[in-house]
């Protein structure tokens, strides 16, 4: 890249920065933008689909969404489709399958019962289903342990069949096709990958950024998605001090075999932060069924590239004795704290299949040890913030705008979904600030 200062730069390549690189591209008059991503490609981390569970987590069968926060996340996971379909990414990047949120025993039933009643207005094309009718679309879910009879316990799920929706997508192909397109839009526009950022800085009304192989670049504006990353840069700008980082591993099992025929969620303990297990059709493996995730704290900004971030990782956990206190309050809870540890055991060898079919054996009783392997390499990292003055763990996403003119952002699950929200929310907040427009009625007509 022959060209240093830009007028918006974007940090971090993989699905929220691309879409927050296209959309200052798409629908601002801003001149010139650049993309600089650590790695030597797009999306090699968590928008990777070996790092994700390939979802687009739009509050249907999420039981852990309350109404309202799922019409939020409804409105942005519309979008992901619509983009989809201005791209004719059908079975390309954007797919279609079935989908459940299954109810076992008598008051998860009741209560998806009553969770139907309450989510179907906002989701018209959603169903409630009972056993028999489970059976027909997804019969493992309903075969017993024996693998000849059915389950004994009462089951019904909601959610939608295939080709009702769109419910999964590749977001590594997602985030290289966003570039592609921001690239194609008739602006200055410059990508730069091998460009990982470790200092900015700001002058006067000039931002400045250096990387870790001495190129210096520069800035009007600037956002930075770079997950874990995001606080950590921010807190060398001496901003975001507030907020600390526990980085949570998820990690996945991989079925021999299309087990299940398609995204089959369970009921939500509202005591955990963490998502249920769920089982979903893997887009890398044939549709081979992918079970998980587990949630597992590691002291790692990023996860498979050895000990590198664990500098960083003490240096965003920022530990205070507001750290310990948070920490403190988490695990004297017993729910929380005997499942953090539990899923240390799914890590181990020998043992960890064994445990881990016995908690998959909610969603499919027949399950045996021999069914799955441990899907190495996969599973990403979050960052689950904690917000010290609040003193709690911060449930969603986190962006931090202290200095006019850079946002920094930390998007745990649904941060894929919900990239394209995101995305308008900062290039309209980059373009107030440069004094720039965003075209609403372009916006709206392509993604609303």
């Amino acid at each position: 890249m022959d060209r240093k200062h830009f007028d918006a730069v974007v940090i971090g390549g993989g699905i929220s920065g691309a879409a927050a690189f296209y959309e200052l591209a798409r629908y601002t008059d801003i001149k010139s933008i650049a993309l600089l991503e650590k790695y030597n490609n797009a999306a090699t981390l968590n928008s990777h689909s070996t790092s994700n569970s390939q979802t687009i987590h739009c509050g249907d069968i999420e039981t852990n969404y309350t109404l309202e926060k799922a019409k939020k996340v409804k409105k942005t996971a519309d979008m992901i489709v619509k983009y989809g379909l201005l791209q004719k990414a059908q079975n390309k990047f954007m797919y279609s399958h079935q989908k459940l949120a299954l109810a076992v025993g008598e008051k998860e039933c009741e209560y998806m019962k009553n969770r139907y009643e309450e989510f179907k207005e906002l989701y018209p094309y959603i169903k409630f289903y009972t056993k028999n009718e489970i059976k027909q679309i997804e019969p493992n879910v309903v075969l017993g342990e024996d693998g000849v009879n059915d389950r004994a316990d009462n089951i019904v799920a909601m959610g939608v069949e295939e080709d009702e929706i769109y419910t999964t997508v590749d977001f590594g192909l997602m985030s290289q096709n966003l570039i592609e397109q921001a690239c194609k839009q008739g602006k200055d526009t410059h990508v730069a990958y091998n460009q990982e950022v470790v200092f900015i800085e700001k002058k006067d009304d000039i931002f400045y950024i250096k990387t870790r192989d001495f190129k210096e670049y520069s800035a009007k504006s600037i956002i930075v998605n770079a997950g874990a990353h995001s606080l950590f840069l921010a807190h060398k700008m001496g901003i975001g001090l507030d907020k600390s980082c526990f980085p949570v591993a998820g990690s996945f099992y991989m079925a021999k075999r299309k087990i299940l025929n398609g995204k089959v969620y369970m009921v939500q303990n509202p005591k955990l932060p963490f998502a249920a297990l769920h089982g979903d059709p893997d887009l890398l493996a044939n549709m081979n069924t992918r079970f998980g995730p587990t949630a597992l704290v590691i002291p790692m900004l990023e996860r498979y590239h050895g000990f590198k971030s664990l500098p960083e990782f003490f240096k965003t956990l920022n530990l205070d004795m507001n750290v310990i206190k948070i920490c403190f309050n988490l695990f004297k809870d017993s729910t929380i704290r005997n499942y953090i540890l539990y899923n240390y055991l799914f890590e181990i060898p020998y043992i960890n299949k064994k445990l881990f079919v016995k908690d998959a054996k909610k969603i499919v009783p027949s399950l045996k040890t021999d069914d799955i392997y441990y899907a190495k390499n996969f599973g990403g990292v979050r960052p689950q913030v904690l917000d010290k003055k609040a003193g709690e763990l911060m449930l969603g996403e986190a962006s931090i705008t202290e200095i006019p003119g850079i946002i920094f952002n930390m998007t745990p699950s649904p941060g894929a979904t919900s990239c394209l929200g995101n995305g308008y929310r900062d290039a309209k907040l980059i373009c107030q600030y440069l004094g720039a427009n965003f075209n609403e009625d372009l916006f709206t007509s392509e993604l609303l």
